[in-house]
């Protein structure tokens, strides 16, 4: 992947992801799909200016905590069936820049086990504060 950190916009930033997050959640428009839970993989980069996420004192509230995103992707999941990936992952982009400290956020999902043949099939957004 590019990295967007090349983005001038996004050049005074820390880049901090979280992997492969694995949740399982009813999502899909096809009648088997509404049965039964699939496992999903959501991928979270999230751009936060060096201003804003450079420690002084060694300190977690200093910094924006991992937490928060596992906590608000978990929470998005519990609401309920979704049907297509692309809503869940421009759910949890809204979520992470509404976070007042990220500047821009990028989000994939991956369903990992709907084809025999590929690895995943997925879905990729990204989004960016306005500088205003």
């Amino acid at each position: 992947m590019h990295s967007l950190l090349i983005h001038p916009a996004l050049m005074d930033c820390r880049r901090l992801f979280l992997r492969n997050y694995e949740v399982w959640i009813n999502i899909g428009v096809h009648d088997f799909e509404k049965k039964g839970e699939q496992r999903v993989l959501i991928n979270v980069d999230l751009f936060v200016p060096l201003a804003e996420s450079t420690p002084r004192a060694d300190k977690l509230e200093e910094v924006l905590d991992y937490d928060f995103i596992r906590r608000s992707i978990a929470e998005r999941v519990q609401r309920g069936h979704v049907h297509l990936q692309e809503t869940l992952a421009d759910d949890v982009l809204k979520l992470m820049l509404a976070h007042p400290h990220v500047k821009a956020a990028r989000v994939s999902t991956e369903k990992p086990d709907v084809y025999p043949d590929c690895e995943a099939v997925g879905v990729e957004v990204f989004g960016m504060k306005d500088d205003r």
